[in-house]
């Protein structure tokens, strides 16, 4: 079956950056901060973009939605990052119609996360979605997609191993530290952020580390003492950074600044370990030159190989198996819905003509059974439209043969 994923001469296009092509830099270049999310997504409603998805995570920043063509996009993601045109021709991509949304699917089940089998992904875009929504950018179209979506990605989970173990980037990171960290447990642990990523981390160092005295700072001190609500962490002001770090083992960094927060001026004479988790790098360059301290970024965590990723990539074909099938649902109701108005109409004229023949037949028969006649038109009817919609389900030229119904009939069709 041929996806119709093109509407008013719009196509359904994907464009986009990842960690495939662009490193850490390139990534923090195009990434969009929070308020910027709602310029462009304002900016799109008032270029009468009907439908739209910005996704801007640690690995990947993407724009969803129909155009005339992909530069309109393109122009969007560039005006509201640092982002210039000729950098993204260098690593970017651009996705078309089926092959658009078959890259969504596989962003949203991890199986295109630079961890495979990542679950913070999918928990990534239904926020995307939220504002899209909260933006008047997401009708029916976009809403029952990322049902879709959502769905793959719960029967992945549920049905094969591609997520077994723990597959995030919060858990890569408490995984490194444990096993390059001796007595992780008596260790001083700091985590600066409270992101989405820095709230997982945090959640695993408890679980996984029985450490009891992790510290968390955060700019925003009201932010950082609800997420310690949740968790047995101390919560110290953002002017203690400095202090803090003189007596820090390991610190994480997940601020997604715009900017490198953690400089050399930070940092005390005491070994340290720093994972930065942060698009951009929010840990200054210099601060690698400094012979006692260790830094890791997330893009370097990614390339661990263990025996848990091994066993994700077994699952592989069966995560595209299940895809396949949801997103054949999902093509099947765009499909219906692309040609329900020309069978309403249909079913519309075939019981006008109905209607004028039965007061002809009454007119003319002395005898005319109206209910038996009414009776057996209708079951015609019904066959009749049966036999259409099974025609334009399984056609390759939906299009055409659309078109073609509404000629013969005469049809008048609603928008």
């Amino acid at each position: 079956m041929t996806p119709h994923t093109n509407t008013k001469n719009k196509n359904f296009y994907c464009i986009g950056l990842s960690y495939l092509k662009a490193d850490a830099t390139i990534r923090g270049i195009f990434s969009i901060s929070a308020e910027n999310k709602e310029l462009l997504l304002q900016r799109a409603k008032e270029l009468q973009f009907e439908e739209l998805l910005l996704i801007s995570t640690c690995n990947r920043t993407e724009l969803y939605g129909y155009a005339e063509n992909p530069f309109q996009l393109i122009q969007l993601l560039c005006s509201y990052s640092n982002g210039t045109i000729d950098e993204f021709q260098k690593v970017g991509y651009v996705y078309k119609s089926k092959e658009a949304l078959q890259h969504l699917f596989e962003v949203g089940t991890g199986l295109n996360s630079q961890i495979l089998g990542d679950f913070e992904i999918i928990g990534q875009m239904k926020q995307a979605f939220a504002l899209s929504r909260e933006k008047g950018l997401a009708n029916a179209f976009l809403e029952r997609l990322m049902n879709s979506v959502i769905n793959a990605s719960k029967r992945i989970k549920n049905e094969t191993v591609l997520s077994s173990g723990a597959a995030s980037v919060s858990f890569t990171a408490v995984q490194y530290i444990m096993q390059h960290i001796p007595d992780v447990s008596n260790k001083n642990i700091l985590l600066f952020g409270i992101g989405e990523i820095g709230r997982n981390t945090c959640e695993n160092l408890i679980k996984h580390t029985q450490n009891d005295h992790i510290t968390l700072i955060n700019r925003t001190k009201q932010k950082a003492e609800e997420v310690a609500g949740k968790f047995n962490v101390i919560v110290k002001d953002f002017e203690m950074l400095t202090a803090e770090l003189a007596h820090t083992d390991v610190l994480i960094v997940a601020t997604g600044a715009a900017t490198p927060t953690i400089h050399p001026e930070h940092i005390g004479s005491n070994p340290l370990l720093i994972l930065d988790l942060s698009i951009p790098k929010n840990v200054s360059e210099a601060v690698k030159a400094l012979p006692n301290v260790t830094v890791i970024h997330m893009d370097e965590l990614s390339k661990r190989k263990d025996e848990a990723l091994e066993r994700r990539k077994e699952a592989i074909p069966e995560a595209l198996q299940i895809i396949k099938e949801v997103k054949e649902e999902f093509l099947q109701w765009l499909d219906n819905r692309k040609f329900a108005p020309t069978i309403k109409a249909l079913k519309t004229k075939l019981e006008h003509l109905k209607d004028n023949e039965l007061d002809f037949q009454r007119k003319k028969l002395a005898n005319f059974n109206e209910e038996q006649a009414e009776q057996i038109a209708n079951r015609i009817i019904q066959k009749i439209t049966t036999q259409f919609v099974n025609h334009l389900k399984d056609t390759n030229s939906l299009d055409e043969s659309i078109s073609w119904l509404q000629e013969v009939f005469q049809l008048e069709v609603a928008s």
